[in-house]
């Protein structure tokens, strides 16, 4: 029980850390596009970005990729920059034209995971099994990123609805604080 709180809290404070700005802007960035009511889109977007973290993970404990980390820093706020740009360039929300944010979710989380996974790969890999402390570790990387989510989403409410933002208003202004923390950020990293 003692190792799957200790990976449990290692994932919720690999998120919710205030070391975790890349990750929290990531997600931030994600989720600018969608509104209260797409919770359950929301829910399945973190979900990918989870599965593609944990499979990083799992291959770097197991020494099948290794990518230097300081690629990997710079790679990660280039991530955010990437979904930022497209959020403040997409025209459509419908359902079709937010399927590649699945993809960016999945894709993307591979490479924060490589940012993360020289760090754990050592505690992973003197377990007997990594299956319980990943899947651990991965349960309180999902719940931090949706107490994010239920952060975004409940001020989205907020702002569009209650205070009557235009919709494409309140995605800009999170994108655009995405950009430019993340253009920062890739400064710093170069």
């Amino acid at each position: 029980m003692d190792e799957i709180s200790l990976y449990f809290s290692i994932g919720w404070q690999h998120i919710i850390s205030v070391h975790a700005w890349d990750h929290i802007l990531f997600v931030t960035a994600l989720a600018a596009m969608y509104v209260f009511k797409d919770w359950k889109k929301v829910l399945v977007l973190v979900t990918a970005f989870t599965i593609g973290h944990s499979l990083t993970l799992a291959l770097s404990v197991y020494d099948v990729i290794r990518i230097p980390g300081n690629l990997v820093e710079f790679l990660i706020p280039v991530t955010i920059l990437v979904t930022a740009v497209f959020n403040l360039f997409r025209k459509d929300f419908s359902h079709q034209s937010l399927e590649l944010n699945y993809f960016f979710a999945l894709f993307f989380g591979l490479i924060h995971g490589m940012g993360f996974a020289n760090s754990i790969r050592f505690m992973l890999a003197d377990s007997e099994s990594i299956g319980i402390p990943l899947l651990s570790f991965n349960v309180g990387l999902e719940v931090g990123q949706i107490v994010i989510v239920t952060v975004i989403l409940s001020l989205s409410f907020l702002f569009i609805t209650l205070l009557k933002m235009q919709r494409r208003t309140w995605i800009y202004l999170l994108s655009s604080i995405a950009l430019v923390v993340s253009i920062k950020m890739i400064f710093e990293r170069w």
